[in-house]
């Protein structure tokens, strides 16, 4: 099956939506490529409004994508996009974008904090640059446009922030491989933690999701090994359908209401009643597949 336009395919998958994103607007940090991109391409599928704020605004030289192509992807699928050249870790651009995508759409239904940095070198060898960056973007760029989007959530019926990030896992292993890098993931979601509980009574859904094993992308095939690991890969689409069950509410028994909670892409789907997870491969047995990390 593709979509109208032939250029951007519609990828066969177990997942069988009830439920739709139709006239939904969501608000991603990132999302010009990778997990971001396939989560905010299923979602223009069903005819929602996407606003992509990302920094690439130009071609970079060893990664595909720029956010007007994003955004030409998911018109092609169905749904509106704006595209926002921007950094999430400056507090204008993230006001900004805020601003035009009520202005553009009137309203924000969804944040989906997808921007990440990573690097896995232990203490003695991360660059205190790198430890910055992964603090500012994942950090707090993840508290920020949740924060300056909470106005607008809270006039959705049903307002959702959604997270890539993992379980609180605080088994000593996770902290001891790659500090530096933990601390930065489990900072967003302590933010989904927090903010759960603290909107309960605002009518605002707040979880995190996390792939169970490593996902096929551009961060993963440029580093080293990255051509082997990626081949013991998923696609994308899982998170992207995992995502979609998510917000949609096909995901537990309380439906859009579920706040709090730290999903897998396998626990949600299955939820929604895959049972062949066999399509999203990428050629290896699920046997061999590579689980992620914090799980």
């Amino acid at each position: 099956m593709t979509s109208s336009n032939d250029a951007y395919p519609v990828p066969a998958t177990p997942y069988r939506a009830a439920r739709s994103l139709q006239g939904r607007t969501i608000l991603m940090s990132g999302g010009s490529r990778g997990i971001g991109l396939a989560i905010a391409r299923r979602a223009a599928r069903d005819g929602a409004n996407v606003v992509l704020l990302a920094k690439t605004g130009e071609p970079h030289a060893k990664l595909e994508g720029t956010v007007y192509s994003a955004a030409e992807e998911l018109e092609a699928a169905g749904g509106r996009a704006l595209p926002l050249v921007g950094d999430v870790r400056n507090d204008d651009d993230v006001a900004r974008a805020v601003d035009a995508a009520v202005g553009r759409f009137g309203a924000i239904d969804v944040v989906i904090n997808n921007a990440s940095a990573i690097d896995l070198s232990p203490t003695d060898a991360v660059d205190m640059k790198r430890y910055d960056l992964m603090q500012d973007i994942n950090v707090r760029g993840t508290f920020l446009l949740s924060k300056l989007a909470l106005p607008a959530l809270r006039e959705s019926s049903g307002g959702h922030i959604l997270t890539l990030s993992p379980p609180l896992n605080l088994d000593p292993k996770w902290a001891g491989r790659h500090l530096a890098y933990t601390i930065a993931k489990y900072g967003m979601s302590l933010t989904t933690l927090g903010l759960a509980e603290e909107l309960r009574n605002d009518g605002i859904c707040v979880n995190s999701l996390w792939p169970r094993t490593l996902i096929d992308t551009a961060a993963i095939r440029n580093m080293a090994g990255g051509e082997s690991m990626a081949r013991a890969a998923r696609s994308p689409e899982i998170m992207a359908d995992a995502a979609h069950a998510v917000l949609t509410g096909a995901a537990t028994k309380a439906g859009r209401s579920a706040t709090g909670n730290f999903y897998t892409d396998e626990q949600v789907l299955a939820a929604a009643g895959v049972t062949d997870f066999r399509p999203y491969s990428l050629g290896a047995a699920e046997a061999d597949l590579v689980p992620d990390i914090f799980l």
